[in-house]
């Protein structure tokens, strides 16, 4: 396992713990905790052993935002990184053009396990956006929500202009950008953005049972499901979701879990799935093709 300086990254049956890990700035976001983010989702996807993944933060912060001390976080024209021309001009196509919680937010949306955010206290700027591609979001009572991007002159990013109004709807989307208040986690509970409230305490536990929940279900079939409903949100007409959702039938069906989940069902007993994600995908997978930075 790497050694990671910014996240902590643990495993116990099945679930594997990241926690964001710079207490003295809330765990606010830089370069390095997006690299080692990004690994952390190569490990567990590729780790048939972890079948759910929880995110939290250590100590009173989730996560404060991009850490705006650093003077790399948005630094565009540090070496390797310039897109300006001589004349000023902007490369806007150019790779290294791209914003640092979007490349999170994408691999997030690819990711084949289940996520699940612990936000235990601010989460603010990319600290609620990176949340938005995790399928559950619990909060501690303490936590406090804050989208302030217009006050700062800047803009949403991690792609949260496209997950926060298909998460809370379009009008308390904007609501919350154009005002960049800071809202209190009832009413980040109320907009559904997050699914329910706990005492600090029993956060991690909380999140802790909802995976344990997911590891019981067949793990290719489960990152199946994950893509189907994600994907699923920019398809233009129920004949693109029947088409997957054809060939998702068929192909477990017959498979070793299809026949084990069936045979589990009639003997009425808790059912030994044997298929992996790492190897047993089916072969019309993934059914999509990915976009290009451009």
């Amino acid at each position: 396992m790497p050694k990671f300086r910014t996240v902590d990254y643990q495993e116990e049956e099945g679930i594997a713990l990241v926690t964001l890990n710079r207490p003295e700035k809330l765990n606010a976001f830089n370069i390095r905790m997006r690299d080692e983010l990004l690994e952390v989702l190569d490990i567990a996807d590729a780790d048939d052993c972890i079948r759910a993944i929880i995110f939290t933060g250590a100590g009173r912060g989730f996560c404060a935002g991009a850490d705006l001390s650093s003077d790399t976080t948005f630094d565009f024209q540090a070496p390797g990184a310039c897109v300006f021309g001589p004349d000023g001009t902007i490369d806007y196509n150019s790779p290294r053009a791209r914003e640092g919680g979007g490349l999170l937010a994408l691999r997030m949306l690819a990711c084949l396990k289940p996520m699940i955010a612990a936000v235990n206290g601010v989460a603010v700027g990319v600290g609620a956006t990176m949340i938005l591609p995790m399928d559950v979001r619990l909060a501690s009572t303490q936590a406090r929500f804050g989208f302030p991007f217009a006050q700062r002159a800047t803009v949403p990013e991690s792609a949260s202009s496209w997950f926060l109004p298909r998460v809370v709807g379009i009008s308390r989307a904007l609501d919350w950008c154009f005002s960049g208040r800071i809202f209190d986690a009832m009413e980040a509970r109320e907009a559904d953005l997050v699914r329910s409230l706990h005492q600090p305490e029993d956060l991690l536990d909380a999140a802790r049972r909802i995976a344990r929940s997911y590891v019981e279900g067949a793990p290719v079939s489960i990152a199946l499901t994950r893509q189907m409903l994600w994907r699923g949100l920019i398809m233009t007409h129920p004949m693109e979701a029947h088409r997957i959702d054809s060939r998702g039938l068929l192909s477990r069906f017959n498979s070793n879990d299809g026949r084990e989940g069936l045979a589990a069902f009639l003997e009425k007993r808790a059912p030994d799935y044997s298929d992996r994600v790492s190897s047993d995908m089916p072969d019309f997978f993934p059914w999509w093709n990915e976009p290009t930075y451009e």
